[in-house]
């Protein structure tokens, strides 16, 4: 079926004979992609069904850290003298500590302070390594060659032995700076694959383009670097914040943070303290239930980045959801046989002797 065609006639054009023939479809400019488009492609990586789970499980603890004071059926530190060291009951449903205090109050309320610290380094920590990779990976030179060795000495600063330090300096330190500190010795990561990933992108033909025409630097950095750039920002962020609740725990835990800041660490740590292990599990195992279930919500989420990011592992998933709607174990090895057809050839034909 052939397109049907418009004759229409220049404005310069004095006869009818000058007429020239234009398809519909070529007077139709192509559609420009503005940056909110581009800025909603780039989160597609989140439509993965490993992403969904992680965002799911996430959802939950961020409702549970907000609704704090709506569920927790007692306050933090309410004491009942009546049910010391109890097993899981009605009346207290994870049963209650040496003192008498809810766990399940205590849970729900240590959630608010995991995910303050987490969200509050990984917003620090990507912001850091934002600046610090796509800026060393654009310029060239000596910029370049300073914000990679600064880079490099992060990498390799011991963050555990450095944190310790910090925060025994103050009394009751502040979750901010907490989180600080937390974000100040994870962010070089981030930082090198955006970098390596930026050195790639500059070169691309539609940033030469952008330099050709005269465009500001930060509006090359803005709309046409940063949305090719979201899922590895993305993968960054859930990398800084699953490393930042790891440290938080693990500090609250040896008793370097202080009993006030309340969190899933500070519960493992008085039930080493009293004595807990192995006898009373309710009170240790909750709490190492909550870290390690918001640990692979975040980790589920870094997957499904990941296989957004790499194309192998994008058509290998892909491949694997159509096998399993057919009905075919994807586990299962099949071998493809093929029948081959004996094909006669030809004899050749004698000529006349």
């Amino acid at each position: 079926m052939t397109t049907p065609l418009n004759l229409t006639r220049p404005a310069s054009a004095g006869s009818p004979e000058t007429a020239t023939l234009r398809s519909p479809a070529a007077s139709i400019p192509p559609k420009e992609k503005t940056f909110l488009s581009q800025l909603a492609s780039s989160f597609a990586m989140f439509r993965n069904p490993k992403s969904l789970t992680g965002l799911v499980i996430l959802g939950v603890f961020v409702a549970v850290a907000l609704l704090g004071d709506v569920l927790a059926p007692y306050g933090a530190l309410e004491k009942d003298f009546t049910a010391l060291r109890q097993a899981p009951s009605w009346a207290h449903l994870l049963g209650t500590t040496h003192m008498g205090e809810d766990i399940l109050s205590q849970i729900i309320y240590g959630t608010r302070g995991v995910l303050i610290v987490g969200f509050l380094a990984g917003i620090i920590g990507t912001a850091i390594a934002v600046v610090m990779g796509v800026v060393a990976g654009y310029t060239r030179g000596w910029r370049s060659e300073s914000l990679s060795a600064i880079t490099n000495v992060f990498l390799v600063i011991p963050g555990l032995p450095l944190i310790i330090i910090v925060a025994s300096q103050f009394e009751n330190p502040p979750l901010i700076l907490i989180a600080a500190v937390l974000a100040a010795t994870g962010w070089a990561w981030g930082a090198r694959v955006l970098r390596a990933q930026t050195m790639s992108l500059r070169n691309r033909d539609f940033i030469q383009a952008a330099r050709a025409n005269g465009e500001p630097l930060h509006r090359i950095i803005l709309v046409e670097m940063l949305p090719n750039l979201m899922a590895i920002i993305a993968s960054s962020f859930v990398g800084t914040v699953t490393a930042a609740v790891l440290g938080l725990t693990t500090l609250a835990f040896i008793g370097v943070i202080p009993i006030t800041n309340l969190n899933w660490g500070t519960i493992l740590f008085w039930a080493q303290q009293n004595g807990a292990f192995p006898d009373f599990w309710w009170w240790y195992i909750p709490a190492g239930l909550c870290i390690a279930i918001l640990g692979v919500a975040l980790s589920l989420i870094n997957f499904g980045i990941d296989e957004y990011v790499n194309p192998r592992l994008r058509s290998a998933g892909e491949r694997a959801r159509a096998m399993k709607k057919k009905g075919l174990d994807i586990n299962e090895t099949m071998t493809i046989v093929r029948t081959m057809t004996k094909t006669s050839t030809p004899s050749k034909q004698e000529g006349p002797k």
